[in-house]
């Protein structure tokens, strides 16, 4: 490898870890010119394709990525990801079966994109068991979900809700704790942890974050409602006058 495309190489690495996908494309391309034998920029060059919706020219990619090394584990789930999202359920399960069925692979390395489009493909999942009927299994694949991405709000507090339904409060109590330290603000979290605090037999805790809501949303009428409720306990509460 000449220096040019060792500089090349490098930049483009650079811009792509930074996010800076238009830069790093205009570089890997130069790469590519050069040497059509860098499997990892393929591999970019298909997150990159996949970011912008364009699944063709990601699954290309991809397919050419584990061409030149069949043992690469982020592009062929990047790859199993883009087949999903093609419609191609069983080419994406077959090279699904296949990573698993390797011991080698961290997932912890997986690209953001890849990590976030498996969450959501378990999260599809457990809707369907959870439509089904068969809560334990939902509850199984959103706990993959989160996994893969515990910075999910939406996951973590999907999650919380099957839990409490499965009269798990403790356990409930932390996804929706888990979902509120990754998103503050994410409303339906702190509604829902205040309905599982109270069952738990702290008002008070339940009423700061319902509270944290109506700071947030003047008008939610949940919030309202719970806040309400509490003060009718407080009132029945109070000895009437001597």
């Amino acid at each position: 490898m000449d220096d040019r495309l060792k500089q090349l190489l490098l930049l483009g690495r650079e811009h792509y870890a930074k996010r800076e996908f238009d830069k790093a494309e205009e570089v890997l391309r130069e790469v590519l010119e050069k040497s059509d034998r860098m499997a990892d920029v393929h591999d970019m060059l298909g997150v990159i394709a996949h970011s912008r919706g364009n699944y063709i020219a990601a699954e290309r990619h991809f397919e050419r990525a584990l061409e030149i090394n069949p043992q690469y584990t982020e592009a062929a789930l990047n790859l199993a990801v883009t087949y999903n999202d093609r419609g191609k359920y069983e080419a994406a399960h077959q090279v699904y079966t296949r990573i698993k069925g390797k011991p080698t692979g961290a997932i912890q390395t997986l690209d953001p994109f890849a990590r976030g489009k498996l969450a959501n493909m378990h999260a599809e999942i457990a809707q369907a068991y959870h439509d089904a009927g068969l809560i334990r299994e939902a509850v199984r694949e959103y706990e993959k979900g989160v996994s893969l991405c515990p910075h999910f709000a939406d996951l973590q507090t999907k999650l919380g809700t099957l839990l409490r339904e499965l009269n798990d409060l403790p356990s409930a109590r932390k996804a929706y704790e888990a979902a509120i330290q990754a998103k503050p603000n994410y409303v339906p979290a702190r509604l829902q942890l205040g309905v599982v605090l109270l069952s738990l037999g702290e008002p008070a805790a339940a009423e700061e974050h319902w509270k944290h809501v109506i700071s947030l949303e003047p008008e939610n009428s949940q919030a309202k409602m719970y806040l309400r409720m509490l003060e009718r306990q407080r009132m029945s509460k109070i000895p009437p006058p001597p």
